[in-house]
């Protein structure tokens, strides 16, 4: 016969077994989408790496469209300088329309549209917004799980306690700048 002494401590244990397992998803989860961002952060430094040495191949062929180059040159710096998901996306949407304006521009330069250094410039940018494009998807999934864990009972009680948050999407307001920047001539 079972004695209640037994069933108590049963049910604490699993219990306690249940809160850590619910725990240390939230941790994981919460782990994953900074793993997520810092993907991002890699590919965004990458694009902003790659920003000067295109508007330094341009220059020589643009002179006369100076107001251009320098709104691309205003966009990075603040792109880079933005903080949080929600404000890095605005500046990324800005700098998204710099570079499309800058690559609308460059159409009436036939021969910067020929040069090696450029066309390579652009086809590594193209990679890299591709690249972007990924790490951005693959963050929102995380931040979909997380965000889902973070509201579902019984983890929402877990999560209350531990006082684990949800976190904010990484989205593109524009409807332009959703598309990735158009580089082929």
């Amino acid at each position: 016969m079972f004695h209640l002494t037994w069933v108590v401590p049963t049910i604490i244990v699993i219990a306690l077994a249940w809160v850590i397992a619910v725990y240390n998803r939230f941790v994981r989860l919460v782990q994953r989408s900074k793993e997520a961002w810092s993907d991002i952060d890699v590919q965004l430094k990458r694009r902003y790496d790659l920003i000067p040495n295109l508007l330094e191949s341009v220059k020589g062929y643009m002179a006369h469209e100076q107001g251009t180059l320098e709104k691309v040159t205003a966009a990075r710096v603040a792109a880079m300088d933005a903080g949080g998901v929600e404000a890095k996306g605005k500046a990324e949407n800005m700098l998204t329309g710099a570079l499309k304006s800058l690559f609308a521009v460059a159409e009436a330069y036939p021969d910067l549209k020929a040069n090696t250094n450029f066309l390579e410039l652009q086809r590594e940018l193209s990679d890299t917004e591709n690249k972007i494009q990924a790490s951005r998807r693959f963050y929102n999934t995380m931040v979909r799980d997380l965000n889902t864990a973070v509201e579902s009972f019984p983890g929402n009680v877990i999560a209350g306690f531990f006082r684990f948050e949800q976190r904010e999407f990484f989205e593109l307001e524009e409807a332009a700048a959703r598309e990735p920047v158009k580089v082929s001539f």
